[in-house]
């Protein structure tokens, strides 16, 4: 079996309308997308601090608290779109540079019950930091979204084989993450195709930007999948399963804002 992959998203940081032009309001919801091992049951964690930071702001007030409310989620009950609200609240206009989170929990859960309690460096204390580049600028009575990407395939890092549930010995947590402004990025959908043309389930999709892979996907029982926050362009998709030969669709096209639906034939 392949190396074990989760590709989670925070998603959605939503700047609307406001009262005054002193003040917009911010919505940050939390996406995933599920993880491919039939070893896995949960993939937990709390997030208990969500900061902004001002760049043109005082160093005594850079930092906007967003939220000090311990949340939990299990990741992998958010996937293909699906999110949970973090935050919904109203913070001063200025350009915003930084995201920090601070990540008190995060556990695997497997089938046989055998929880791994994950070590978290730095996102207990000084938080995990997530630059925004360019600025996102928070403007009276204008709206922007944001979206971070938490990218588990390179964060939740397996140790052991991958074979059998008694050779997994535990996860290392080493947080990746990426961040997209949602005005400047669109959404692949579709379905992935067996060759009698019914849903094919766990497959996954990448999406290719040159030599890399920037984000993924896995479809679900009825083969659907979607990919979110991916900036205008043009990518090439590869979509891989267990014995069977990879498939590469070229030349996908992303428009920002709207969505591009690409079924993926097998």
């Amino acid at each position: 079996m392949k190396k074990m992959i989760l590709i989670p998203m925070l998603a959605g940081v939503i700047l609307t309308g406001c009262k005054n032009n002193d003040t917009g309001t911010i919505k940050i919801s939390l996406t995933d997308a599920p993880f491919p091992a039939e070893w896995v049951t949960e993939a937990n964690v709390t997030i208990d601090q969500i900061e902004i930071r001002n760049s043109g702001a005082s160093d005594t007030s850079k930092y906007v608290v967003l939220s000090e409310e311990a949340q939990s989620f299990n990741l992998l009950d958010l996937a293909n779109g699906v999110t949970a609200s973090l935050v919904n609240l109203e913070i001063p206009v200025g350009n915003y540079d930084l995201i920090r989170l601070r990540v008190s929990t995060a556990e695997v859960v497997m089938t046989d019950g055998t929880v791994y309690t994950l070590a978290i460096p730095s996102g207990s204390t000084s938080g995990i930091k997530v630059f925004i580049n360019p600025d996102l600028e928070v403007a009276g009575g204008l709206t922007s979204e944001l979206l971070l990407d938490f990218d588990v395939s390179k964060s939740f890092v397996v140790q052991g084989k991958t074979d059998t549930i008694s050779d997994i010995k535990g996860f290392h947590f080493k947080p990746v993450l990426r961040v997209a402004n949602v005005s400047t990025t669109g959404r692949i959908t579709g379905t992935v195709l067996k060759a009698d043309t019914t849903g094919f389930p766990g497959v996954t999709i990448s999406v290719i930007a040159g030599d890399s892979v920037l984000t993924s996907a896995i479809s679900d029982t009825e083969g659907k999948y979607t990919i979110l926050g991916i900036p205008a362009g043009t990518y090439d998709l590869t979509a891989e399963a267990p014995n069977v030969e990879a498939v590469t669709v070229t030349g996908v096209t992303v428009v920002a804002g709207n969505k591009t639906d690409q079924d993926i034939q097998f």
